[in-house]
């Protein structure tokens, strides 16, 4: 059985630092700060549902979601009534980062997809634990946490892909080197090898064959260039089974046959 915080050891927060907690809360909570505060707060639902209220109005939290509250916004938030609320948190003082976001009182954003969650998950719980611990370099550790979470919200307020479309690409980066059908990826997002392929062009502008071969020959020229990979072992294991294939749509790609680009790598030294 899972433990969560209790809500007693954070009555009085120590304010310009990072600190995280996990709570599971029935509907009897509730935290309010009508004078804001000067930290922000970042907040993902794993169940239930919970709400937050500002000047701007209310608004709901459901599973999945990551909400940001800035600082110096007055706020209430507590669990929907009648429900619980499992969720994850951070406190942390403004990060450069904030400033890649839209410049709103709260933001709440799906993540959207299974691997996201679970990223974003690992990250707070790095936080929640690193935090506690304090080694001697805790708190750029848990900003980095932090920060890559920030980044990944600005990223999706930047992109708005469609989550299938991001599951889609992660599946395609996991399984780069073995033999992926189009089947195999319509098939773990849920959805029909034609409604994805319509779908995936619409979104990316590209055909899943040809984002993962792109996937595949940027992969191989970082192998061939910084793990010191033949052309034809950098072929073999990003997933291409025959070099000619693979020569063909190097060249098209960068410029070169691969072998060119080796002995040009070569040429230029360890970056």
């Amino acid at each position: 059985m899972k433990e969560y915080d209790s809500l007693t050891s954070y009555m009085s927060p120590p304010y310009g630092t990072i600190f995280a907690g996990h709570f599971n809360e029935d509907d009897g909570y509730l935290t309010s700060r009508p004078s804001g505060m000067t930290d922000w707060l970042i907040a993902f639902t794993l169940e239930g549902s919970g709400y937050f209220r500002t000047p701007s109005g209310e608004r709901v939290c459901h599973a999945g979601d990551i909400a940001l509250l800035r600082s110096g916004v007055a706020h209430q938030y507590g669990t929907v009534a009648g429900g619980r609320w499992n969720f994850i948190w951070a406190h942390f003082p403004k990060l450069t980062e904030t400033g890649f976001l839209p410049n709103e009182e709260l933001i709440i954003q799906p993540t959207g997809n299974d691997p996201m969650k679970t990223r974003i998950y690992r990250a707070l719980r790095n936080v929640l634990h690193d935090s506690r611990e304090q080694r001697p370099l805790w708190q750029p550790i848990c900003e980095n946490e932090i920060r890559g979470i920030l980044l990944l919200m600005a990223e999706r307020e930047q992109g708005r892909v469609d989550p299938r479309i991001e599951e889609s690409l992660h599946y395609l980066s996991k399984h780069m080197s073995q033999n992926i059908r189009i089947e195999d990826v319509a098939k773990s997002i849920g959805l029909s090898e034609s409604r994805l392929s319509h779908l995936f062009k619409q979104e990316t502008g590209a055909t899943i064959v040809e984002t993962l071969n792109a996937m595949r020959i940027r992969q191989a020229a970082l192998l061939i260039k910084h793990s010191g990979r033949t052309a034809s072992e950098a072929a073999l294991d990003v997933g291409f089974q025959h070099y000619n294939h693979f020569a063909v749509l190097f060249r098209q790609q960068l410029g070169m046959t691969p072998r060119e680009y080796r002995r040009q790598m070569g040429e230029l030294g360890p970056s």
